[in-house]
């Protein structure tokens, strides 16, 4: 058993509920996981259809993005991950994928604002939306540069407690404690957004929840008192 089959699996495992969830097409969007004791992470290869991946596919790299396993191209966004892991203490996992309704904010360069109580059980905030990337950044090390702005975009909101973000014009980014729990929150963002949508179209000056039920939704299910679920 090769040193990194356990995570490589949990990344191929990310890599198909990204599919399995159609929240891309083709090759587009990848999933990674991370072992923070090894400082590496298995993220999926450039280019190669979802139907195509096989468990030792899935390439490991060090946080400086540097082949340590495997024969094939890391994903093209294989630095971006590298930056929020070593920006956001904690995380486990990061997504990256296309969803059609995540992507149509990412567009629009809006984020998505906390109409209702859906959106109040997974963060108290609106969906934050990055800043549109400079000339100069995109010419540098754009890679690099978009996991910049995704930090820099949570200068003052907990990475973990808002793990979604929309890069504008480009598509929303992901993360958890594990690989499985980024994807989840992949699924959430594009709920969001299609939902956000709806609200806006049915009456296009929707308020926002009304701070005491954000409190009360994000509570239940997060905070020191939650009572949502079943107790162990």
């Amino acid at each position: 058993m090769n040193l990194y089959d356990d995570l490589r699996e949990e990344a191929y495992s990310a890599n198909m509920e990204i599919e399995r969830n159609g929240l891309a097409i083709q090759t587009f969007g990848n999933a990674s996981a991370y072992d923070s004791d090894r400082a590496v992470f298995a993220i999926k290869p450039s280019g190669v259809p979802y139907r195509d991946l096989r468990v030792s596919d899935m390439v490991v790299v060090d946080l400086d993005s540097k082949v340590v396993v495997g024969t094939l191209s890391p994903s093209s966004d294989t630095k971006t991950h590298a930056v929020l892991y070593k920006a956001f203490s904690g995380i486990g996992g990061i997504v990256h994928t296309h969803s059609t309704y995540a992507v149509a904010w990412c567009q629009a360069r809006r984020a998505i604002p906390i109409y209702g109580t859906t959106h109040a059980d997974h963060l108290q905030v609106d969906v934050p939306c990055s800043e549109v990337m400079s000339d100069e950044m995109i010419r540098g090390n754009y890679e690099e540069e978009t996991g910049n702005q995704i930090v820099e975009t949570f200068a003052d909101i907990s990475p973990m407690e808002a793990c979604m973000v929309l890069v504008a014009a480009h598509g929303p980014f992901t993360w958890g404690k594990t690989a499985a729990e980024a994807v989840y929150n992949s699924v959430v963002v594009e709920e969001l957004a299609k939902i956000a949508i709806l609200t806006e179209r049915i009456n296009p000056d929707s308020p926002r929840l009304e701070p005491s039920l954000i409190e009360k939704h994000y509570q239940r299910k997060h905070g020191g008192r939650a009572y949502y679920g079943q107790k162990n």
